[in-house]
């Protein structure tokens, strides 16, 4: 039988290596490993994985390989220097159930350098916070997969069940897609995302997609003629869509999990670009919107009411009925996604969560999106995600709170011990 042990030494083994986590996770932040620029990053997590002498895989994302699987998003950047990483633990005696660690390397773009307060690839630390993009979303994470089995072994055990490290390409979620392509599965998986330490319970699915607007270039004065302003003409369209999310909204009361949150459908426009000269007409604007969808709302569906809205919005403008816009899907195209079908994993976690912090396991729904979906609705597998506190993702001077990423470690240490199980690492040891 797996080996069970006492879980204030599983909390005290993570509190004795977390200097040595802050470490790693400083030099982790170091790298600015934005998407297309991952590979110097994933070395490192390569390394750091052999070093703890596991068997590591790495390997470049192959397009061609996934792109026909459920669940893969269109690919508008190259994927050349988009690679994995995935570190396997075999035990000696597969006694306990097996479990994914999931966690992304990647992290977005800075925004304007002199509107941060340090540097983002300098991780200071100040009243208990590290500073830095990345430092939250989500390299904390994959720091607390690594150390809290870091804590189980320095007390000369390990899981006695196959275990997972995955360091993936997240955007589009392509990367954890080609890791069960290539044939990782387990019982369980887990993602320490940023999203506080509370069970999520759903998440919405993102869509992408890119809008071309015609325009017709004159002379800015008008003397001549007037033409049509592209990006005059953009905004009919994008205040259409502005509409369709409130209608989009308005439908949370039939759904069972976002009914009570305040905003779950955000039609975001992210990218906006057009025109060449001052003086001059703009001939062209292109945007690109994120939207989000319900879970079980299918995707097809959702692109089909997008379509009707430019379409309509076009026919009522008389110069974009004959010169109607076009849409193209550039990037997401996920499907939301519910934890269901998993008590055992779930009472696990609570179990870890209140031995750590004290108070019983809250949980939510949240309008962002993770690879939890993957795992859930393709792979038959209930991904839990579970995460520290992380101050201004994707913002300027993202943080995280390096007190929740201990407790979270310790909470993954604890999860894994009693979902695994343990074994002695040294076999004279007796279980």
């Amino acid at each position: 039988m797996p080996k069970r042990v006492a879980d204030e030494a599983i909390l005290s083994a993570v509190d004795d290596g977390f200097a040595r986590q802050v470490a790693f996770l400083q030099d982790l932040v170091r790298f600015p490993s934005q998407r297309g620029e991952e590979h110097a990053a994933q070395s490192f997590m390569a390394a750091a994985y052999e070093a703890d002498g596991y068997a590591v895989d790495m390997w470049r994302v192959d397009v061609d390989a996934i792109r026909d699987l459920p669940g893969f998003s269109p690919v508008a950047v190259s994927y050349d220097d988009a690679f994995n990483v995935v570190a396997t633990h075999t035990p000696r005696n597969a006694l306990g159930r097996s479990l994914i660690l999931n966690g992304h390397i990647d992290v977005v773009p800075t925004g304007p350098l002199d509107r941060w307060v340090r540097d983002p690839y300098d991780p200071a630390i100040e009243d208990g916070w590290m500073h830095g993009r990345g430092a939250g979303d989500m390299k904390a994470g994959l720091s607390a997969c690594r150390y809290a089995l870091t804590a189980l072994r320095s007390l000369g055990y390990q899981p006695a069940a196959n275990v997972y490290l995955q360091s993936v390409v997240e955007c589009t979620g392509n990367g954890a897609l080609a890791c069960l392509q290539r044939g990782y599965r387990a019982d369980a998986a887990f993602i320490p995302e940023p999203l506080e330490p509370r069970l999520m319970r759903a998440q919405v699915g993102p869509i992408w997609f890119r809008v071309e607007v015609d325009g017709d270039p004159r002379h800015a004065s008008g003397a001549f003629s007037a033409g049509a302003n592209a990006i005059e003409k953009a905004f009919v369209i994008i205040q259409a869509l502005k509409q369709l999310e409130i209608v989009w909204n308005a439908r949370k009361v039939d759904d069972k999990h976002f009914h009570g949150h305040p905003h779950p459908i955000r039609f975001n426009l992210g990218k906006i670009e057009g025109g060449e000269w001052t003086s001059s007409v703009p001939a062209r604007c292109v945007f690109e919107m994120r939207v989000a969808t319900y879970p079980g709302q299918k995707l097809e569906d959702a692109r089909a009411e997008l379509e009707a809205c430019i379409a309509d919005a076009a026919r009522a403008d008389p110069f974009l009925a004959n010169r109607p816009p076009t849409l193209t899907y550039n990037g997401f195209m996920a499907e939301g996604y519910v934890l269901e079908g998993a008590d055992k994993m779930e009472a696990v976690l609570r179990r870890s969560h209140t031995a750590v912090w004290g108070e019983p396991l809250t949980e939510h729904v949240t309008s962002a999106t993770t690879d939890a979906r993957f795992f859930g609705l393709y792979a038959d597998t209930p991904a839990i995600v579970y995460g520290p506190i992380c101050r201004m993702p994707h913002g300027y001077d993202e943080a995280v709170d390096l007190d929740s990423v201990r407790k979270v470690t310790q909470t993954i240490a604890l999860f894994i011990a009693d979902w695994c199980g343990l074994e002695p690492i040294d076999p004279e040891v007796r279980s």
